[in-house]
């Protein structure tokens, strides 16, 4: 293992509260307390904030503008941060989004929507897939090519994005143009190889993963389709949007990751897999640690072809 990243997984073992151990909103604090400064600011032109309807009552949304005059035309990428479905929000991933404005050039919209265990499963889905119509709706309000949005998100937020691309195409709505899945929580099953090998010490853990579907699922298994909370149990992954979906090898996510890019690859789905092995799961948004921001250029330069290419198609 690298010593840089030996050294943040450290600080990050170390530092980390144990939330398996606390209640909802408590961890929600414990978290939110670690926050750091965003440095970034000036990474877009402007930011706005709106609220919107999400499924049951108005949620949040940021949206960031990048430099340059607005043309009404750019791509957009309606993202859903992670923080296991239970914490998290638009100001945890603020730097990140930023970041992902100036890489891909696109009107980034970040995603308020409703966390668990106040509001389990599969509350969280319907708000993100409320948030990408809505911004379908009014793409040329906000300067928005409606053929090119994307949708994206880390972790918890990878299923949010994914659950929405599935449901976009079974209820016959304009689909994404991409979808980007970064380490994406696909499935609460734990017995996968990378459980196994990377459970604990790797800062991601099993029991906080095994806590923090219990908060979403508050002990519900029955969902109608079984992809609102689980993609890998759909029918189908034909007809779906490229894929960009990151995986890392430290991860205990990370052979779920790799089967679901698998299973959207053989339904005929185009898809980049960026696997990095010597990493760990939620490395992407730490904005000082130098690895996240050579992934991120990566994952900006694909998320762009993809995303050239749809205008190509559209036009």
């Amino acid at each position: 293992m690298d010593d840089d990243v030996q050294a943040m997984l450290a600080r990050l073992n170390e530092g980390f509260p144990h939330v398996e151990e606390m209640a909802g909103a408590q961890a929600r604090a414990a978290v939110a307390a670690r926050r750091m400064p965003v440095d970034n600011l000036a990474d877009v032109r402007s930011t706005a904030d709106r609220s919107i309807p999400g499924a049951a009552g108005t949620i949040g949304v940021r949206i960031y503008y990048p430099h340059g005059e607005p043309v009404g035309s750019r791509p957009g990428i309606v993202f859903y941060h992670g923080g296991g479905f239970v914490f998290c929000d638009i100001e945890s991933h603020d730097g990140f989004c930023r970041a992902l404005a100036r890489g891909t050039q696109a009107v980034v919209v970040s995603v308020g929507y409703r966390l668990a265990p106040e509001h389990p499963a599969p509350a969280a889905a319907l708000d993100a897939f409320a948030a990408f119509t809505w911004v379908l709706d009014r793409a040329t309000e906000l300067g928005i090519d409606a053929s090119r949005v994307a949708v994206a998100g880390d972790s918890a937020g990878g299923n949010l994005a994914a659950v929405t691309a599935l449901l976009c195409r079974d209820r016959g709505l304009t689909p994404p143009a991409a979808q980007v899945l970064l380490y994406p929580a696909i499935d609460p099953s734990f017995e996968t190889d990378s459980y196994r090998r990377y459970g604990s010490g790797y800062f991601n853990t099993r029991a906080s993963m095994q806590w923090y579907w219990s908060q979403y699922l508050r002990g519900e298994t029955d969902f109608d389709p079984p992809y609102l909370v689980a993609p890998a149990r759909a029918d189908s992954h034909a007809g779906l949007p490229p894929a960009v979906v990151t995986t890392a090898g430290l991860d205990p996510l990370h052979s779920e990751g790799c089967d679901y890019a698998r299973r959207l690859r053989e339904a005929g789905v185009p898809v980049v897999h960026r696997d990095f092995p010597g990493l760990f799961h939620g490395f992407m948004t730490i904005q000082s640690f130098a690895p996240a921001r050579s992934a991120l250029d990566l994952i900006c330069g694909d998320l762009t072809q993809l995303l050239a290419l749809s205008e190509s198609v559209s036009t």
